[in-house]
């Protein structure tokens, strides 16, 4: 049995447009999905230089609090070969503001190569025609970044990913 300290997880699927949330039991036993938030790529900058918190950021925060989570997995995507691109970096970035708006919950980012094609498949293997993947699809990867981590957490004994500081 792992020491982790009991509570929800969240996991997020950051997109250009949309951002799929998903949620676990206290017990981080099986995810489930939550919801698609718009994206808001604008980003203000405060007198310091410091992001605003977005109302995308805003609306992920407030479910943090709901559920009481213990953490929240951010996807990473990397390209196949590992490597980071522009993806990464806005990942990384809304992963950083996130951490800031939903301290002292940690923040991880988690290896999401390959969820939304696996999230596209196993939605048409449930019979859903592709143009109806949409509003879902997002929620779906969500699912799917989730569940791993909490397979990891389950493995290991500790959380999954990389920790995002709070800077």
């Amino acid at each position: 049995m792992s020491d982790l300290p009991r509570g929800a997880r969240l996991g997020v699927d950051v997109g250009k447009a949309r951002i799929g949330l998903a949620g676990s039991d206290p017990d981080g036993l099986i995810a489930t999905p939550v919801e698609t938030v718009a994206r808001v790529l604008d980003v203000p900058t405060a007198s310091g230089g410091a992001a605003v918190a977005t109302s995308d950021v805003a609306r992920i925060a407030a479910e943090v609090d709901e559920r009481f989570a213990a953490v929240v997995y951010v996807g990473l995507p990397r390209h196949l070969s590992g490597n980071e691109g522009a993806a990464t970096a806005d990942a990384r970035d809304f992963a950083g503001r996130l951490a800031r708006a939903v301290a002292p919950v940690p923040v991880h980012l988690v290896d999401e190569r390959m969820t939304t094609v696996t999230a596209h498949a196993q939605l048409r293997a449930a019979g859903k025609r592709t143009a109806k993947h949409r509003p879902v699809i997002d929620q779906a990867a969500a699912v799917i970044i989730l569940q791993q981590a909490l397979d990891v957490e389950r493995v290991s004994g500790d959380r999954a990913g990389e920790h995002v500081d709070v800077a």
